[in-house]
C-alpha cells in the first residue's frame, strides 16, 4: 500500500470512517444509499452469492450505529423459491408520502461470449433469476411491500419517481425494457426497449450500454433518459410510448468520441442526472469526461457548466480511471450545492500512475484517489476538498453512491479491509460546507 504522504498534501485530505454492518459477503453497491427525512441513512449491501441475497441496513447518526432491516430476497417473497436471489439494489431510495421506494436487481452473472449476462446455467439445482421487484418501505411502521416484478426475468437497473403523479419508472437489465408502475392503480406497464438489445446485444452490432439515471420534469410528468448514441429519450404515461427529442443530443466533442456498439464505457450516456426545482432544469454529468451540464427540456438545450473532475485530473487532462465514470453526484440539502465523489490522479515521484488504456467491461482501469468535489450553483464556485483516506492511510475504492444528510455529513459505500477480507460497506465523510 502506498503511503498517502508521498502522493498528496496530507493536511488537505479528508479522513473517512468505515462501518462494518455485519454482512461478510458485502460486495460493490451502486446508487443504493439515501438520507431520509427521519434523519437516518438507508442503504443496501450487495451480494455475489447464489445462496444469499443482498441486505438492507439503516444507519442512525444519533446513536452512531447500523442496524439490519431485511434480506432483499425475503422482501420479494422468494425465500422458498430456490431461485437465484435478489442480490442487490442498483437504484437510490426515493421518498414519497412517508415511504421509501426502490428496486432489486440480480447480483450474480454468467460470462457468455465474454459478456456478463443473466445466468443460464444455474448451479445447485436453483431456478433462474425471477426478475427484479419494485419495493416500498414505510418509514413509520417498518413494513415492506412487494409492488411489482420486472418482465422476462430482467433485473431493474435504473429507476426514478414522479412524486406528483405517483409513478415509478425503470429500465431493466440486460435487454433494457422501459417499465411504468402506477402506484395508486397498482399496475405495471412494459413500454418497450430503450436502446437496441441493450447489454444483451452483440458487441459491434446491437449491443448498447444502458442508461443508469433518469429524471422526471415534475411540471408536466415527462421522464427523460439517455442512450449510448447520445440521444435523449422521453416517455409520458398519457402517450404510453417512447419518443426521441429531435432538437438536442449529447454528442458533444467535449465528452469524447465513442462507438456505442462496443462495451467498456457509457458512451454518450449521461452518468447521473437530477432535477433542480429552483431553475426548472436538470443537472447531469457525463461520466468519462466529468463535465457537468444543464439540460433544459423545454428549450431542448444542453449547456456545459463546469468540469467536476478532481483538481489533479483537471490538471492532467485525463479521464477518471473508472471506465463508466462515477454515480456519486447529488444535490445537497440546501438545494444550491452539488456534491460529487470522483477519482483523482495519483502521482508518485512526479509521475502519473497510469492504468489500462481500455477494458472490455465497466470497471476500474487503475488505481486513483477518491476526491470530494462541491459546486455552488448560484456562484458557480468549484472546490476540490482533497483526497479521502481511512485513518490507517488506505483509500476508499469502487465508490458509486452518495447521500448527504441535513448536517452536511457525506455518506457512501466503498471498499475497505475487514479482518483481512475486502468488503464494501458504509463510509461516513465529515461535513465540508
Amino acid at each position: 500500500m502506498m503511503n498517502p504522504a508521498t502522493e498528496t498534501n496530507v493536511a488537505s485530505s479528508l479522513i473517512a470512517t468505515p462501518y462494518y454492518s455485519g454482512f461478510a459477503l458485502a460486495h460493490d453497491t451502486y446508487n443504493a444509499i439515501t438520507a431520509a427525512s427521519d434523519g437516518k441513512v438507508y442503504y443496501v449491501l450487495s451480494s455475489e452469492s447464489y445462496e444469499q441475497g443482498g441486505q438492507m441496513y439503516v444507519y442512525d447518526p444519533a446513536t452512531d450505529s447500523t442496524n439490519w432491516l431485511a434480506d432483499l430476497t425475503d422482501i420479494c417473497g422468494e425465500a422458498e423459491a430456490n431461485a437465484i436471489p435478489q442480490g442487490k439494489s442498483h437504484v437510490r431510495f426515493y421518498e414519497s408520502n412517508g415511504k421509501l421506494y426502490f428496486a432489486t436487481h440480480v447480483g450474480v452473472y454468467e460470462l457468455i461470449d465474454g459478456m456478463e449476462q443473466l445466468p443460464q446455467n444455474v448451479p445447485n439445482g436453483r431456478k433462474r433469476y425471477p426478475g427484479g421487484h419494485f419495493i416500498s418501505y414505510d418509514l413509520a411502521s417498518g413494513e415492506f411491500l412487494d409492488l411489482a416484478i420486472a418482465p422476462e426475468g430482467e433485473g431493474i437497473l435504473t429507476m426514478t419517481i414522479d412524486h406528483v403523479r405517483g409513478h415509478l419508472y425503470g429500465i431493466t437489465w440486460p435487454l433494457g425494457y422501459f417499465i411504468d408502475y402506477n402506484i395508486q392503480a397498482n399496475s405495471l406497464k412494459t413500454v418497450g426497449l430503450v436502446s437496441a438489445r441493450g447489454e444483451a446485444g452483440v458487441p459491434g452490432d446491437d449491443y448498447r450500454v444502458l442508461c443508469r439515471s433518469m429524471v422526471v420534469d415534475p411540471l408536466d410528468g415527462t421522464v427523460y433518459f439517455s442512450t449510448s448514441e447520445g440521444d435523449i429519450g422521453t416517455y409520458h404515461p398519457d402517450k404510453a410510448e417512447i419518443q426521441k427529442l429531435g432538437g438536442v443530443d449529447l454528442r458533444l466533442d467535449y465528452f469524447g468520441k465513442y462507438d456505442p456498439t462496443r462495451p467498456g464505457s457509457m458512451g454518450y450516456n449521461w452518468r447521473k442526472i437530477f432535477w433542480h426545482a429552483p431553475e426548472e432544469v436538470a443537472y447531469g454529468i457525463h461520466g468519462n469526461s466529468g463535465y457537468l451540464f444543464k439540460f433544459d427540456p423545454r428549450r431542448q438545450r444542453i449547456e456545459l457548466v463546469e468540469r467536476l473532475t478532481s483538481e489533479p485530473s483537471r490538471k492532467s487532462g485525463m479521464f477518471d480511471q473508472f471506465s463508466y465514470g462515477y454515480l456519486g453526484l447529488q444535490l445537497g440539502p440546501d438545494q444550491k450545492t452539488i456534491y460529487y465523489l470522483t477519482g483523482g490522479t495519483i502521482y508518485i515521484d512526479g509521475k502519473r500512475v497510469k492504468g489500462e488504456d481500455q477494458i472490455a467491461r465497466g470497471g476500474a482501469k487503475g488505481l486513483e484517489n477518491l476526491h470530494l468535489i462541491t459546486f455552488h450553483i448560484q456562484t458557480r464556485t468549484y472546490r476540490d476538498h482533497g483526497p479521502i483516506f481511512y485513518a490507517d492511510g488506505t483509500r476508499p475504492t469502487y465508490v458509486n453512491s452518495l447521500a448527504i444528510s441535513a448536517d452536511g455529513s457525506v455518506y457512501t459505500l466503498a471498499r475497505f479491509d475487514h479482518n483481512g477480507h475486502e468488503i464494501q460497506d458504509l463510509v461516513r465523510i465529515p461535513a465540508v460546507v
